[in-house]
């Protein structure tokens, strides 16, 4: 359903980005935002169920700054290889890798009002692009590692989020989620009694009743906010 187009960020850069187009005429636009394993077959799938549901989805590579075509599985030695490519952005001087993500909202905004999501490192860029980036009208956080911290917390939205986690996730505590949630009444939190990665069926981790439900609520919310 979709296919790569190369996008170019405020800097000069040029990076690609994955592109689904829906059957008919756009109900709104979607930016999609990796975990840390690419923009891989799961994030591709992800971005073509948006598309089946009406929206034009954009799946931009944010990885590709420091390498690009990464296409990560799950297993230990590529959740380490994408650990270290993860940290490798995060070290880029600002704005790094957001204003990448600016650019595929720029891009996204053809289909209307535009939507993010994003998953795992994804969600934390996707809470960080609601606090900083022009062009959204709605942001889904899934699991957003390090979103949670003092720091990320202190930050504001400025559009409406809404935010899923799982209650089993060992990277991201039970209480700091608490905490968010107290920080931000305005976020819509949601908890599932499932693990990191819950929406993802090529992870060990997958719980197909969260998965379900999840987005279920995202595609209810993506609706509201960008008709």
């Amino acid at each position: 359903m979709g296919a790569f187009t190369d996008l170019q960020a405020a800097d000069g850069f040029s990076f690609p980005a994955y592109v689904a187009q829906p059957a008919g005429a756009p109900r709104g636009a979607i930016v999609v935002l990796q975990e840390i394993f690419g923009v891989n077959s799961h994030i591709r799938s992800v971005a073509d169920g948006y598309a089946k549901d009406g929206f034009l989805a954009v799946a931009p590579a944010t990885f590709h700054r420091v390498k690009p075509g990464v296409e990560l599985g799950y297993s230990q030695d590529d959740m380490g290889a994408g650990q270290a490519l993860k940290a490798q952005v995060e070290s880029l001087p600002a704005p790094g890798v957001l204003q990448d993500i600016q650019a595929a909202i720029r891009h996204a905004a053809q289909g209307g009002k535009v939507g993010i999501v994003g998953y795992c490192w994804g969600g934390l860029l996707s809470w960080r692009s609601a606090c900083t980036l022009d062009g959204l009208s709605a942001a889904v956080t899934y699991y957003g590692g390090g979103m949670t911290t003092p720091e990320e917390a202190a930050r504001k939205p400025k559009v409406p989020v809404m935010s899923h986690f799982g209650e089993k996730d060992h990277w991201i505590s039970m209480e700091s989620v608490k905490a968010f949630e107290k920080a931000h009444p305005e976020v819509e939190v949601h908890v599932y009694a499932a693990d990191h990665g819950f929406n993802c069926d090529q992870r060990g981790s997958y719980d197909a009743s969260a998965a379900r439900t999840a987005r279920e609520r995202s595609l209810y919310f993506f609706t509201k906010h960008l008709a």
